[in-house]
C-alpha cells in the first residue's frame, strides 16, 4: 500500500516501510514541515510488527540537499533554534526506532541531507552518489551534520569535509565509512531489498536490543560499555528468540523466532 503525505510518499510493504522525500523541486530541502513529518512516520512504521527496516530514499534527482535555506532567512536566534530542535529530534528518532533504518541515497546528499545518511543504521548509495558538508562555503559552517559524520568517519576525513566542503564520491565515502557499499543506480533498490531480506531472517527481538545497545555502548567509555553489553547479552540468552537460536544452532536446525 502506497500513500502520499505533504512532503513523503509510503509505501507499507510487509517486510520494509519505503519512505521516499518528495519535494524533488527543492532537491529534497529538509524543511521543518518535512522533518516534522518523517519523525511521525517513523515513529508509526515502529509500532508495525511486521516492519523488519525502514528505508529512506528522496524522489526526483537528489536525495536530499540538507535544509531549507530559505526557511532560515531572516528568522530570530529562537527561530533558528526551533528549526535545529525540530532536526535533531528527527535524528534521534531514527536511532532510536527499534528496526534498522537504511538509507539509499543517489544524486546528492549535502549538508542535513548527509547528515541524514550519516545517522542512518546502514546506508547503500547509488555509485554516481555525491556527498558533502557544504554549508562552509555559504558562511554556514555544518555544525550539527558534522556531529554524524565524525561519528561515522576518521577526524582527519570529517574535517577535510566539513572545512572544504568539497564534494567526496561514492567510492570515497564508502572508503571512508560515510556508507556501507555503492551499487548502480539501476540496481539500487534490488541491493537494499536484499538487505532488508538478509535483515528479516533474523530476530526481531536480537535486532531491537542490539541496535538500542549498540547506540548506548558506542560513546561510553570501555568498562562500562562491557558492563552494560554482559548485562544485555545476558538477557537475551535466556530471552525466547536467545534460547531458540542456541537450540537451533545445537541441533542444526533453521530458528523459528517467537518475537516477531
Amino acid at each position: 500500500m502506497s500513500q502520499t503525505l505533504e512532503y513523503l510518499v509510503v509505501e507499507d510493504r510487509p517486510r520494509a516501510a519505503i519512505i521516499t522525500l518528495n519535494r524533488p523541486q527543492t532537491l529534497n530541502a529538509l524543511s521543518t514541515g518535512l522533518m516534522n513529518e518523517l519523525t511521525l512516520e517513523l515513529q508509526r512504521q515502529a509500532t508495525r510488527p511486521e516492519v523488519r527496516a525502514i528505508v529512506l530514499k528522496g524522489a526526483g534527482r537528489a536525495f536530499s540537499a540538507g535544509h531549507d535555506l530559505k526557511e532560515m532567512q531572516d528568522r530570530s536566534l529562537d527561530e533558528e533554534r526551533d528549526i535545529f530542535a525540530v532536526c535533531n529530534r528527527l535524528m534521534a528518532t531514527i536511532q532510536s526506532v527499534p528496526v534498522p533504518v537504511i538509507a539509499a541515497p543517489h544524486g546528492i546528499a549535502t549538508a542535513a541531507g548527509c547528515q541524514l545518511v550519516a545517522t542512518c543504521d546502514l546506508a547503500i548509495a547509488s555509485d554516481d552518489c555525491r556527498f558533502a558538508t557544504s554549508g562552509v562555503k555559504y558562511g554556514l559552517f555544518c555544525s550539527t551534520p558534522g556531529v554524524a559524520v565524525a561519528r561515522n568517519v576518521s577526524r582527519k576525513h570529517a574535517l577535510e569535509m566539513l572545512l572544504t566542503g568539497r564534494f567526496v564520491d561514492a567510492a570515497t565515502a564508502e572508503r571512508w565509512g560515510l556508507i556501507n557499499r555503492a551499487a548502480p543506480l539501476d540496481s539500487l533498490d534490488a541491493e537494499v531489498m536484499a538487505l532488508v531480506d538478509q535483515l528479516a531472517q533474523l530476530s526481531p527481538y536480537a535486532l531491537r536490543i542490539g541496535k538500542e545497545g549498540f547506540y548506548k555502548q558506542v560513546e561510553a567509555p570501555q568498562a562500562e560499555a562491557y558492563r552494560m553489553m554482559a548485562e544485555a547479552i545476558s538477557c537475551n540468552a535466556v530471552a525466547p528468540d536467545g534460547q531458540e537460536g542456541i537450540a537451533a544452532f545445537v541441533e542444526k536446525r533453521q530458528p523459528v523466532w517467537q518475537d516477531s
